[in-house]
């Protein structure tokens, strides 16, 4: 590791670096960050680069100390573990967060971000080429990828201009989900044209499929598992829940 004149600390991802190619410095399957500073924080304050929504690409631009590494290359799973990271080093491990219960009430509560465990999947399974295979029930077989930072980026982007079309023709419906699987899904039966497969989703692609292929997803996925218990206060009994994570994940309680 290289001496530099701030502090670092190197992470290991979820992936293991199995789902990069070979010349990806990220196939490594560790990433080097740094300690965020006060330039890290006037970065997340920034309201204009909230707006424009890239804020936490500037974050990671920042705080990734290889420069080589692109940012829209890395897998969700992998950003998720960057996030929890650069968290805990910039602020600590307590989390304070507001969720509502079982009851619709609201609840504070604190989680110990260090007790993050990543998620355990079978690395034989992962694609250097990320590129996996799946059969439908009625026959489809389908080749899909897992997503990264960038096409996260895409899809936001995508959502909000369908979003506006849609409130302007008088429709109450997202296309959050079928953008996702468009993202997902390189081919049908090996065609990989966008007209083939937004029909495919649109029109053949049956729910009892959809169920199985987000299993497939989750199965194949690396991740942290960003999830915790906590004991209801009202009911007395355990409820688990997903950890909050966003531009205000890097900002605690007072």
């Amino acid at each position: 590791m290289a001496n530099y004149d701030f502090p670092t600390e190197v992470i290991t991802l979820p992936s293991q670096g199995k789902c990069y190619p070979e010349d990806n410095p990220l196939s490594s399957g560790e990433i080097e960050i740094k300690y965020m500073t006060a330039k890290e924080e006037e970065i997340l304050a920034s309201q204009n680069l909230i707006r424009k929504g890239v804020v936490l690409d500037k974050l990671f631009e920042s705080i990734i100390v290889d420069k080589k590494v692109n940012i829209d290359d890395i897998i969700l799973g992998d950003k998720n573990a960057i996030m929890l990271a650069a968290r805990i080093l910039g602020y600590g491990p307590e989390y304070v967060v507001q969720m509502t219960d079982s009851y619709g009430d609201d609840v504070q509560t604190s989680v110990d971000l260090g007790k993050v465990q990543t998620k355990e999947i079978d690395f034989d399974t992962l694609s250097p080429e990320n590129k996996y295979k799946f059969k439908t029930t009625t026959g489809n077989e389908l080749e899909f990828k897992l997503l990264t930072h960038g096409d996260e980026k895409k899809i936001d982007a995508d959502v909000r201009a369908l979003s506006r079309l849609n409130k302007k023709a008088g429709k109450d419906t997202s296309s959050e989900l079928t953008t996702r699987y468009r993202y997902m899904i390189l081919s049908v039966d090996g065609d990989e044209s966008t007209q083939t497969i937004t029909k495919f989703i649109n029109t053949q692609f049956l729910t009892r499929d959809t169920r199985a292929f987000r299993k497939e997803i989750s199965k194949v996925q690396p991740d942290v598992n960003m999830e915790f218990e906590f004991d209801n206060p009202e009911t007395g009994e355990k409820e688990v829940k997903p950890i909050p994570m966003g531009v205000g994940f890097f900002w605690p309680s007072e």
